[in-house]
């Protein structure tokens, strides 16, 4: 028959809106009482207008159009809306997709993707004729077209197969001009972008873009930026603790903005600082029936990859990771020197034969370099082959085989033969690229290393520190691209750059000046979208790239780091943990070999002493600072930790600190008083303890002065707190009183006093702050020294506070403060270097943490010491009655204890006998209990041999 040998597919003219002000005008078909309109559509923006008209032979229109990324159609007469109905969802994503729009009496309907559960139907209060033309896209801009006024913009993308009226238009012939009109459109080619592919969203960051730009939703990455390029943790725990944290879990990027994760540790903040990796089995695991063809082997699995890992480890000071292996006949080596018996393997997947406490490639234990195994034929405790427990233990510090990832046994498998293996956490110290620096002494002295070529981002991180008002931190050139960093003045900070589509730059200005020889913190990125400039906590500043500019950097010279290959004015001062795209550079390294750059910066004091609180000292180190709390009330790395140092008082107990010795050691004063008298005037004071006490009247505290000036707080003989200031010698001294409750009830009162000039404030046990206003004067002038318990020396008092003193303070009193010192913690701690004079019976306890009834016999039972010093001659037949009752109770104490350890030694030989015999009997045992079994047989073992010696009652 009639067969044409050709396939004649119809032809399919894609035409793209390139701008919100495209548009395609077409006319409708006049007089039919139906509107039927169908296209195809693609793009990546969620909003713009489709398709619009005006009601024909009626006012009003109707609107299809893109609203999150949903298709809408919207009815309307002037002020007020007809109708408004919606379909599809997600039509945004740069796929074809298409839309059917029919109007028939007052019935309309649109179907999405010939989806019927993607359709919409509505009936309105009118009828749409067609006659009127038909706006794709947008809308002209000249003319009064009130339908295409909308607050969503035209339509950027892509539209083809348009139909109307079921028949199909020909943009060819529109592309001619010979039917409709439009502007600004490109006909025949579709030319959407997928700004998507290549996906330049990194870290799994996920993109979206609209027309002309992407974006990437950074959310759940662990990382910030334009691209998802920078971390938002830090890289160490000594970062960490160098912002003030504490300890606890922390989740640090071991590579910053390089390609490995964050994970999660736990940061040990001591005034060494360590990070601590955990794995999946770090229990005392039991081996037996293990040998050559059935080996017992363990794989570690630890909470980072092994990537992670080595990234951390090579960071770190120092690691180490403890190997206990117990042993009852099973062996490491078959013989010195031999082939091994049991080894384990580290992240480099090399077998390893030295144990804990050993080096590599020695092939023995600890005991065996100490020349301490139990025998010395061997180099291994183990090795002696023994028919009793023993076991070689000790630390592997050797970064470049850490951590353990896998141990295999194979000696267990003879009689009485059987093993036992621990392996704990990884842990890692410091962070020696945190604090790796180099001084610049000249300004035409600089560093160079290799740096960036083709990379679409490019980060730079460093510290510096300078009292100069310009230099350049660092440059690198290249053909035409470049980028430098620079302190343009004295506070700003300059980043430019030039990729190819001609020099830029980001400027961040401070409010207050960078060169005040103060650590500050710069960080500068250029990525495919924007460059950004921060420094310290200032907001930061970005400029953005063009859409379709050039995207790498090309730079094929060295780095110089602080100076310029141009020979500019270099950088005079210090730079510190300086990264590239997270790698740590070595300035100290590079700086050994560099005339006029010198490894490593002091003065770190000078920029985080704020973070020693309560008193506590910096202290310089070469990498970094701690903090000294030795006169501090408080512990911990930066002395905010809250410690209770607490003492019982006996009768005539005296606990003076002298301010003197305190300042002439500070200042390297003359001794003689007045050089110092300007150092000790105070203005203001805060003043915290807490006391228990049963005798009244009472000196808690007094602080005396060079000119018979003085502040006193006693309890009255009727239990009242009463705070007695004297700041003028002429006058008598301001008495205030606090009239709760009697205060000597053997209960922990906690007092809070702080003064600032003439105001007065005091709480007492958390109560309301009460205020009292000073006449006597302001300044606290020469202070002296101040006492706890009784005052020895000649002073100038009043009366009250004499009878208070006559006994001074018979108790408790903890964790005293007065402004930064702890007289307490300087008497009990630190008596040999801190300016403080104990006299009497003094003794540090847990009184001030004791509450209700265990506070009542604790002090019943220090009351009796408290009174075996010296006796106050007033009361001699109570205090004779007291010390023979002192007498009788050590007697009948120490006869109740003697017996009570007959008791427990006996019952405990018992135990361990009845374990010994059943683990003789018994053959196999529940796995749940294996690690205590195992540990009891442990104890057991060391317990045998303590039974081969005699006891002696």
């Amino acid at each position: 028959g009639n067969i044409s040998f050709s396939c004649l597919e119809p032809q399919v003219v894609p035409v793209t809106f390139l701008s919100s002000s495209s548009y395609l005008a077409l006319p409708g078909t006049s007089g039919q009482d139906e509107v039927f309109i169908s296209f195809q559509f693609r793009t990546w923006n969620k909003e713009g207008l489709l398709l619009s008209s005006k009601l024909h032979q009626a006012s009003g229109g109707f609107l299809l159009y893109l609203s999150d990324g949903k298709v809408k159609i919207s009815l309307h007469k002037p002020g007020k809306a007809l109708s408004d109905i919606t379909a599809g969802a997600g039509l945004n994503n740069g796929q074809w997709h298409s839309v059917s729009f029919s109007a028939k009496r007052n019935h309309i309907s649109i179907i999405v993707d010939n989806d019927v559960t993607s359709s919409a139907h509505a009936s309105i209060p009118l009828q749409i004729y067609s006659g009127d033309p038909f706006y794709f896209g947008g809308c002209p801009s000249s003319g009064n077209i009130s339908e295409c006024n909308t607050s969503f913009g035209g339509f950027q993308g892509c539209m083809r197969l348009i139909s109307i009226g079921n028949k199909a238009v020909d943009m060819i012939s529109v592309q001619q001009n010979v039917f409709g009109n439009f502007s600004d459109l490109q006909i025949d080619l579709c030319g959407i972008i997928d700004r998507c592919l290549p996906n330049y969203c990194e870290h799994g960051g996920e993109c979206s873009q609209s027309w002309n730009s992407f974006y990437c939703n950074c959310a759940n990455t662990g990382y910030k930026g334009a691209t998802c390029h920078y971390p938002i943790y830090e890289q160490s725990c000594e970062a960490y603790k160098h912002r003030g944290n504490t300890s606890g879990f922390y989740n640090i990027d071991s590579d910053g903005s390089g390609p490995l994760g964050p994970f999660l540790v736990y940061c040990n903040m001591t005034d060494t600082t360590w990070t601590i990796i955990q794995h999946n089995n770090t229990n005392l695991t039991r081996v037996k029936s293990a040998n050559r063809e059935n080996p017992h082997t363990v794989f570690f699995k630890y909470s980072a990859s092994l990537d992670q890992l080595q990234a951390t480890i090579n960071h770190a000071e120092h690691c180490e990771q403890e190997l206990a292996y117990h042993c009852k006949k099973s062996r490491l080596l078959d013989k010195p020197d031999g082939m091994p018996l049991s080894w384990w393997i580290g992240r480099t997947n090399e077998t390893q034969t030295y144990w804990g406490g050993s080096l590599p490639a020695v092939q023995k234990c600890a005991c065996g370099l100490e020349g301490s195994c139990i025998d010395s034929q061997h180099y291994c405790n183990c090795d002696a082959d023994r028919d009793e427990w023993t076991n070689d233990t000790g630390f592997l510090s050797y970064k470049e085989h850490l951590p353990v990832t896998e141990i295999v046994i194979t000696d267990t498998n003879r009689p009485n033969s059987e093993a036992a293996y621990k392996l704990g956490p990884l842990l890692c110290r410091g962070d020696r690229t945190f604090w790796n620096s180099a001084s610049f002494n000249t300004e035409t002295s600089y560093l160079h290393f290799p740096t960036f070529h083709g990379e679409l981002s490019a980060d730079v991180s460093f510290f510096f520190k300078t009292t100069a008002s310009s230099g350049v931190f660092l440059e690198n050139l290249g053909i035409q691209d470049f980028i430098r960093i620079e302190l343009y003045s004295p506070s700003e900070v300059i980043f430019s750059f030039d990729v190819g589509n001609g020099p830029s730059e980001v400027t961040v200005q401070s409010l207050t000046s960078l060169n005040d020889n103060q650590w500050h913190y710069v960080k500068a990125e250029r990525n495919i979208k924007e460059a950004s400039l921060q420094v310290d906590q200032l907001p930061q500043s970005s400029h953005s790239a063009p859409p379709d500019g050039h995207i790498r950097l090309q730079l094929n010279s060295q780095l110089f780091v602080g100076g310029t290959a141009s020979r500019q004015k270099g950088f005079l001062g210090c730079i510190r943990s300086l990264q590239l795209n997270g790698m740590a550079l070595d300035l100290e390294e590079r700086a050994k070999i560099t005339p006029g750059v010198e490894p490593g910066c002091p003065g770190h004091c000078s920029s985080y002493g704020n973070l020693c609180h309560n008193g506590g000292k910096c202290r310089e180190k070469y990498s970094g600072f701690s903090c000294d709390c030795t006169f501090s009330a408080y512990a911990g790395p930066f002395c905010k930790k809250g410690k209770h140092i607490s003492a019982y008082f006996g009768t005539g107990t005296s606990v003076t600190y002298n301010f003197q010795e305190y300042y002439t050691l500070a200042k390297n004063s003359s001794s003689h008083a007045s050089s110092f008298y300007a150092d000790m005037t105070l203005n203001r004071e805060a003043i915290t303890f807490a006391f228990r006490t049963t005798r009244t009247p009472s000196l808690l505290l007094y602080v005396s002065s060079f000119y018979k000036e003085y502040l006193s707080v006693i309890l009255t003989r009727n239990g009242d707190l009463q705070i007695r200031y004297k700041l003028d010698g002429h006058q008598d001294p301001d008495v205030f009183g606090i009239n709760i409750k009697s205060m000597a009830d053997g209960q922990l009162q906690h007092v809070k006093i702080n003064r600032e000039e003439e105001m007065l404030f005091v709480e007492v046990n958390q109560n309301e702050r009460m205020k009292f206003i000073l006449s006597s004067g302001t300044e606290f002038n020469a202070i002296k020294s101040l006492t706890l318990g009784k005052i020895l020396e000649n002073s100038d008092i009043d009366e009250e506070t004499m009878k208070a003193n006559s006994q001074g303070f018979i108790g408790c009193l903890s964790s005293v403060q007065f402004n930064h010192i702890a007289p307490l913690k300087a008497a009990l701690h630190h008596s040999s270097s801190a300016p403080v004079v104990v006299k009497g019976r003094f003794t540090e306890s847990n009184c001030g943490t004791l509450t209700g009834a265990d506070s009542t016999s604790s002090e019943t039972t220090h009351s009796f010491a408290d009174h075996s010093g010296p006796i106050d001659e007033g009361e001699p037949l109570a205090n004779a009655i007291r010390s023979d009752s002192a007498i009788i109770g050590g007697v009948i104490a120490v006869v109740i204890f003697i017996l009570l350890c007959i008791t427990a030694i006996a019952i405990r030989i018992y135990k361990q006998k009845s374990i010994y015999s059943k683990n003789e009997t018994k053959g196999s045992e529940n796995e749940d209990s294996a690690e205590s079994a195992l540990k009891s047989e442990l104890s057991m073992q060391n317990t045998a041999n303590e039974n081969q010696k005699e006891y002696f009652f």
